[in-house]
């Protein structure tokens, strides 16, 4: 788990005891969608007109499930606070060495949590924005 997930350049495992959850990587490399080509419709042909050349990717949401544990109760609850601080401070950059990528995200909101029964552990859901996913690294 050490160095397996990097963000703001800060090892998550070694700094919140942080690590990546179900889907993380595959939902990191889910390609952005294109934005709408431009188009003109006109009362004097038939049909559409369609600009296909020179199409620009949009910026995509994506969620992504970090899990956050803690040796003990205040432990848990100590990482998990400053994890928070970390996401609610707006830009983030998640680095994965294992696909060699670092994404510069928007955090917009939490989406679902769960607490262990030990309130040692727990999952967190998080939906960012990918701004310009053309400027991944």
């Amino acid at each position: 788990m050490i160095g397996d997930l990097y963000i703001n350049s800060q090892d998550a495992w070694g700094q919140w005891k942080v690590a990546m959850g179900d889907g993380f990587i595959g939902n990191l490399l889910l390609p952005a969608g294109n934005k709408d080509l431009i188009e003109n419709e006109s009362r004097l042909e038939h049909g559409k007109r369609i600009i296909y050349n020179n199409p620009k990717v949009d910026s995509r949401e994506v969620t992504l499930t970090f899990n956050i544990h803690g040796d003990s109760e205040s432990e848990y609850l100590s990482n998990y606070k400053k994890f928070v601080e970390v996401l609610q401070a707006g830009k983030v950059t998640v680095r994965v060495p294992k696909i060699d990528m670092t994404f510069t995200l928007v955090y917009k909101k939490s989406t679902s949590f769960a607490l262990s029964r030990s309130r040692m552990n727990s999952k967190l859901s998080v939906k960012f924005e990918e701004p310009n996913p053309k400027d991944r690294e």
